[in-house]
């Protein structure tokens, strides 16, 4: 459903935040062996990340990725979503087709209208902090 730099963006932030809940931040190095992801690609996306003001970073071999504790009940999955593919998944046509609507629907057309408005309210309202809590608590995964 989601492109994979999103899907790599989602459970680096996940790791990131995780670790950040116990005050700690974490190398690159360490979120790619958690996630099971490419050290390059995972790198260019929480790069990207840190740019918009999800993650913040400090440098030295003292620093790492982290996120501000106080902020992750307030950063929601679409803001990750749209911060590393834009908002394509919610207007594209579900067939790939270059233009699709209303007035000239594919097949698919208006089942995706559903499916999208329901993904599109599950990111609004799923923080960074539930899913990290998850995580932490061992009632979740990010690798198999």
């Amino acid at each position: 459903m989601f492109s994979k730099a999103t899907e790599y963006g989602i459970k680096a932030i996940i790791y990131i935040a995780s670790q950040s809940m116990l005050e700690r931040r974490v190398k690159i190095g360490e979120v790619v062996e958690h996630i099971d992801s490419p050290v390059a690609f995972t790198a260019k996306i929480v790069g990207a990340l840190v740019k918009v003001g999800i993650v913040q970073s400090i440098t030295g071999p003292y620093g790492g990725f982290y996120i501000d504790r106080h902020r992750m009940d307030q950063i929601k999955m679409i803001d990750i979503v749209t911060a590393i593919d834009g908002d394509s998944i919610f207007n594209g046509c579900g067939l790939g087709l270059k233009e699709c609507d209303d007035e000239q629907p594919c097949p698919m057309h208006y089942k995706f209208v559903q499916i999208r408005a329901d993904l599109k309210e599950m990111l609004n309202s799923t923080t960074i902090l539930e899913l990290a809590e998850g995580l932490k608590s061992g009632k979740s995964i990010l690798m198999r």
